[in-house]
C-alpha cells in the first residue's frame, strides 16, 4: 500500500508543478536564452548589416522578456505582486467653454 501512496504523490507533485506558473516561466526563459545565444551567434555568421540589426534587435527584446520572467517570479515589480499600491484618484481636468 505504501507504493501506490508514493505514486500518487508522485503524480500530484507533477500535476501541481504544471500548474505552478514559475515551473512555466523557468523553461520558457530557458528557450528563450537558447534562442538570444542562437541569434548572436548568427550575427556573427551574416553579413549583411540589416539582417544583424534584425538579429540583434531581437536578442535584446527577448533578453527584456527574459528579465521580466525573472522579475515575475521574484514579484518584484509592482506589476506583478498581489497587492498593488492604493493610488490616488485621478483629478478631472477642466476644460474651458469655447464660445
Amino acid at each position: 500500500m505504501k507504493s501506490i501512496r508514493t505514486q500518487q504523490d508522485a503524480v500530484y507533485m507533477k500535476d501541481s508543478s504544471k500548474s505552478n506558473p514559475v515551473h512555466h516561466t523557468q523553461k520558457i526563459k530557458v528557450r528563450m536564452r537558447r534562442l538570444i545565444d542562437h541569434l548572436r551567434k548568427d550575427v556573427e555568421k551574416i553579413r549583411e548589416p540589416r539582417a544583424q540589426a534584425l538579429f540583434e534587435t531581437s536578442a535584446e527584446v527577448l533578453t527584456g522578456l527574459v528579465k521580466a520572467f525573472k522579475d515575475y517570479e521574484k514579484k518584484g515589480e509592482e506589476a506583478w505582486r498581489t497587492e498593488p499600491k492604493a493610488s490616488r484618484p485621478k483629478e478631472r481636468a477642466t476644460h474651458a467653454s469655447r464660445r
